[in-house]
């Protein structure tokens, strides 16, 4: 149904005007990947291990508009997959070890690696979504 609104409800906020600001990609990457504001470089990316923070404190810059959501995860998913499955292959190829010994081995370092490279892919991609003014509408 169509919603009609009253003069009492408050308008949409404007999408902001681009700034003209020039925005460096791989420097935002890198400074997102290091947990650092895309702008001003300041640690202020992240406020807990994951958890994003919705303005810089250092800058003011609104981060809230940049969200990864899963991407992430596909990243970090498909970066550890390129890096283990060669390592258990050559592994199996050298010494054919048995399974559990490939449980013992691959499990922990799938874990240390995702629990390393998670925060740091997802300030990455806050850090190309900051360069590249992508806001959803």
């Amino acid at each position: 149904m169509f919603h009609a609104m009253s003069p009492s409800e408050p308008a949409a906020p404007p999408i902001p005007i681009d700034d003209g600001e020039p925005r460096d990609r791989p420097i935002a990457m890198w400074r997102g990947w290091c947990g650092r504001c895309p702008r001003c470089g300041e640690p202020t990316l992240f406020r807990a291990y994951l958890k994003m923070a919705s303005t810089c404190v250092s800058c003011g810059e609104d981060l809230e508009p940049f969200r990864a959501d899963d991407a992430p995860a596909y990243f970090t998913i498909f970066l550890i997959g390129h890096i283990v499955v060669p390592l258990v292959l050559m592994i199996e190829r050298s010494w054919a070890p048995s399974l559990w010994v490939h449980a013992l081995l691959w499990i922990p370092a799938s874990v240390a690696l995702s629990l390393v490279l998670l925060p740091r892919i997802k300030g990455a991609t806050i850090g190309l979504l900051w360069a590249l003014r992508f806001k959803p509408r």
